[in-house]
């Protein structure tokens, strides 16, 4: 098999990638805006597709980041192993996507790249420092940045308004659903910025590797522009079957909430693109979600629910480098492993659409990270709902004895 058949193959499955990230993260912008009311879901799907196209022609950093950065002299890295870490990305990522597993498309992209080129060079074709300087030190630090900037900005938003009523419009706090509009487009566009970048350096990696560019510091225009196009048909087409269930999820969240989470979002993700950091775009919008929360009067955490977030981040990267491992090892065999590997590859995501469009839309099967952090937050309410039927049941068994 020759590399440009190899490289030819590794293109497609990174713009197939970037068509999963689209429809697998649309949520993170559209969620609230949904939520509070403030756009249709089709108009949101929409809006974001348009943003996340426009979003991926603003930088590269991102994106030479992975092709010049991560990995210790590209040009030693043969077709195949990018090739293998695209699999074990694109077989984690759907199959997480579809059990309703918290999950990460970008760190599922980080894991299989990373567990193939271990599993093919060893310690030495990876670049760790960059690796946690990139991406592992923002894992930790964006989502709480994000965090408090909505905690803050919730706060804020809530102290200039009126205190007459607890009804929104009555304190004219429903106005913010207008300015919702604007802050979830921002938040598509930044996602596009980043998201879109790293099909942009998987795609410049393999070019080095296979001989075709002769170094990974610049994208090629077209690398641009069809990862821009994939990532934005991705969230036209599949962010329908995810977003429809936001809605419940998120149904505590106000537009006061909703404003700021997102504006905290957008300006994480936008800062974190010039300077070149990948990070996790529902990590990040988890965080705000949490944030914003927590600053409306009452809301209280429910740290089982916050463990269950934060141990689906830390389990995502290094499941899918063993998927990328695993990957690497069967093409390493030579020609019948690579096409044995797309075989599993095409097969496993055959059979998780054709599923997945015989089941029901649930909360079971699509479950993302947003709704389970809109979950994390307890608000008065909440409280005192759970206060009232503590007390019905304590009546009942009193009276029963």
């Amino acid at each position: 098999m020759s590399a440009l058949t190899i490289v030819s193959l590794v293109v497609l499955l990174a713009l197939f990638f970037d068509f999963t990230n689209g429809f697998h993260d649309t949520a993170n912008a559209m969620a609230t805006p949904i939520a509070t009311g403030a756009l249709k879901p089709r108009t949101a799907v929409a809006i974001a597709s348009v943003m996340n196209l426009l979003g991926a022609f603003l930088s590269t950093a991102v994106a030479t980041m992975i092709s010049v950065s991560m990995i210790n002299d590209p040009t030693f890295l043969k077709p195949e192993v990018v090739f293998a870490g695209l699999t074990g990305a694109i077989l984690w990522n759907l199959t997480t996507w579809f059990l309703g597993l918290p999950s990460s498309s970008s760190h599922a992209l980080f894991g299989g790249l990373i567990g193939a080129v271990l599993a093919a060079v060893g310690v030495q074709g990876v670049n760790f420092v960059s690796i946690i300087e990139k991406i592992l030190m923002p894992a930790l630090f964006a989502p709480v940045i994000a965090g408090l900037a909505a905690w803050l900005a919730t706060r804020i938003a809530y102290a200039i308004t009126k205190r007459a009523s607890d009804d929104d419009i009555a304190t004219g706090r429903g106005k913010f659903r207008f300015g919702q509009i604007f802050s979830s487009s921002l938040v598509a566009l930044s996602h596009g910025t980043n998201d879109a970048q790293k099909t942009m350096g998987v795609i410049t990696l393999v070019l080095v590797a296979g001989g075709i560019q002769k170094d990974g510091g610049h994208v090629e225009l077209w690398v641009v522009i069809a990862a821009a196009l994939a990532i934005a048909l991705g969230t036209f087409s599949g962010g329908w079957r995810i977003i429809k269930t936001m809605g419940k999820g998120l149904s505590e969240i106000k537009a006061p909430q909703g404003l700021a989470a997102e504006v905290a979002t957008a300006a994480t993700i936008l800062a974190s693109s010039k300077l070149g950091f990948a990070l996790s775009t529902t990590q990040v919008a988890s965080g705000s979600i949490i944030g914003s929360g927590l600053g409306r009067k009452g809301g209280k955490v429910r740290w089982n629910k916050a463990g269950h977030v934060v141990l689906g981040w830390l389990f995502t990267l290094p499941a899918a480098a063993i998927v990328g491992a695993l990957s690497a090892l069967l093409v390493g065999t030579g020609p019948a492993g690579i096409i044995i590997d797309a075989i599993i590859t095409v097969g496993v995501i055959i059979a998780i659409f054709q599923i997945a469009r015989r089941n029901a839309v649930t909360h079971q099967n699509v479950a993302s990270e947003i709704e389970e952090a809109s979950e994390v937050v307890v608000t008065k309410r909440q409280q005192k709902l759970a206060a009232k039927q503590a007390a019905k049941k304590s009546n009942k068994g009193k009276g029963k004895k």
